[in-house]
């Protein structure tokens, strides 16, 4: 049995949050507990996706669980029922993706209190691996092509801020600033 990781959310400020992350190429024990923990730390913040860069982690994985009442289109009608959560997404890559955008509120982990409209692709096909590195191929629109979107950018070091309009980000400048210092003096 392993001990307990001791996972921690990481707040804007924090650098690892701006590493890219590098590919798994071991699937073992230690990376089924580390998917555990995150997903954890993921319900412990009320969350629905949480990438290894916001726990100070740099593995190319992400840990996804949309709710079956928040996978559903305009009519109420589910996305994706044949799609089992929670789900550990490894070395994660979009394929093929819409050329329709659109807009949604997104918030983050790392950001607690902080949201804004982020300009997404509305549907996205992605090859992943599992935690056990067997191979996956998934056509997700709505929220589950939202959050992989989001947090396919935490792997690549980028944050949803960084999407923000510009009208936005000022808006959140002093917050953003607040919540930097507030992690600094925390670490």
């Amino acid at each position: 049995m392993l001990c307990g990781m001791e996972l921690k959310l990481q707040m804007y400020g924090e650098k690892v949050l701006r590493e890219r992350a590098s590919e798994v190429t071991v699937f073992d024990e230690a990376l089924m507990a580390l998917s555990r923990e995150m997903l954890e730390v993921m319900y412990a913040a009320q969350g629905i996706g949480l990438a290894a860069e916001q726990v100070g982690r740099t593995e190319r994985m992400f840990v996804i669980d949309i709710p079956a009442e928040s996978d559903v289109d305009a009519q109420g009608v589910r996305l994706h029922p044949e799609v089992e959560m929670p789900m550990v997404l490894v070395n994660l890559e979009i394929v093929a993706h819409s050329e329709e955008k659109v807009r949604g509120t997104e918030g983050c982990l790392s950001f607690p209190g902080i949201s804004a409209d982020i300009e997404r692709w509305s549907e996205v096909e992605v090859t992943y691996q599992d935690e056990m590195g067997k191979a996956h191929r998934v056509e997700a629109k709505g929220l589950l092509a939202r959050a992989i979107q989001h947090e396919l950018d935490h792997l690549n070091g980028v944050l949803f801020i960084d999407r923000m309009s510009p009208v936005k980000k000022a808006l959140l400048e002093g917050r953003l600033k607040r919540l930097k210092r507030e992690t600094q003096r925390a670490g």
